[in-house]
């Protein structure tokens, strides 16, 4: 059941207007896109999207955090993607959604009908040419995602994964760019399920991390990361 939207005065109060598709719009073209979206919010554990669903509309996570699911024909399920808060969801110019989309936490959708949008990307050259900067982002995170779980111990992994959720929501808030907290949008299980480890390596290792300062967290699944570049420094990567 979708459920009832509360209204944003603007999309300049938009919580994610420089951070989505709209971000480079000009005035004009935004009032080109009040005319084709709207509302949704989904509570979490309700589904989105089904796999082969048909693909009526696209659009930006505005809040809270969704999956992307793919289930083999033996019932095996594996989660191959998160959207987070200004990420885009749906594929303009596609009939159909490829996987299950999932709603984690509640979230709430910035939609757009697709044929309407698709039509906006061939006349308004800031609408495309951002959707083709996200694209290549989303594509350069498939490929290091790659590098997490193919090469990555299963410390990195996890500290990979925290710090890029830290990362993100910390770009929604300006001036926090030091450290982070937030909710952490999925389950143990869902965690190792993501990145191909056992619950109690995924337990094991957030402990640690926690007993070394890097992550501080309670019983519910709140999280402070006190210094993301510390974090960093534990995937793998280079701090630069």
């Amino acid at each position: 059941m979708t459920l009832a939207v509360p209204k944003l005065r603007s999309c300049a109060d938009c919580p994610i207007r420089y951070n989505a598709v709209c971000s480079k719009c000009e005035p004009d073209e935004l009032d080109q896109l009040e005319e084709i979206k709207y509302y949704r919010t989904y509570s979490a554990g309700q589904t989105i999207f089904f796999g082969g669903d048909p693909l009526e509309f696209v659009g930006s996570v505005v809040s809270g955090v969704s999956s992307l699911t793919r289930t083999l024909p033996d019932g095996r399920v594996q989660m191959v993607g998160l959207l987070l808060p200004g990420d885009f969801m749906g594929r303009p110019n596609r009939d159909t959604i490829d996987c299950d989309v999932i709603a984690e936490t509640d979230v709430m959708l910035c939609c757009f009908r697709r044929k309407p949008f698709e039509n906006m990307i061939e006349d308004t050259p800031h609408v495309g040419q951002r959707l083709l900067e996200m694209t290549l982002d989303e594509l350069d995170a498939a490929r290091e995602w790659m590098l997490v779980l193919g090469r990555k111990t299963a410390r990195e992994k996890i500290a990979s994964l925290l710090h890029m959720i830290a990362t993100r929501m910390a770009s929604l808030k300006p001036g926090e760019t030091a450290a982070a907290t937030f909710t952490l949008p999925i389950t143990r299980e869902t965690m190792a399920n993501y990145l191909g480890l056992t619950i109690e390596t995924v337990s094991r290792q957030m402990s640690a991390l926690k007993k070394e300062g890097l992550i501080a967290f309670d019983e519910r699944r709140d999280i402070r990361v006190p210094d993301l570049e510390a974090l960093k420094a534990e995937t793998g990567e280079d701090v630069f």
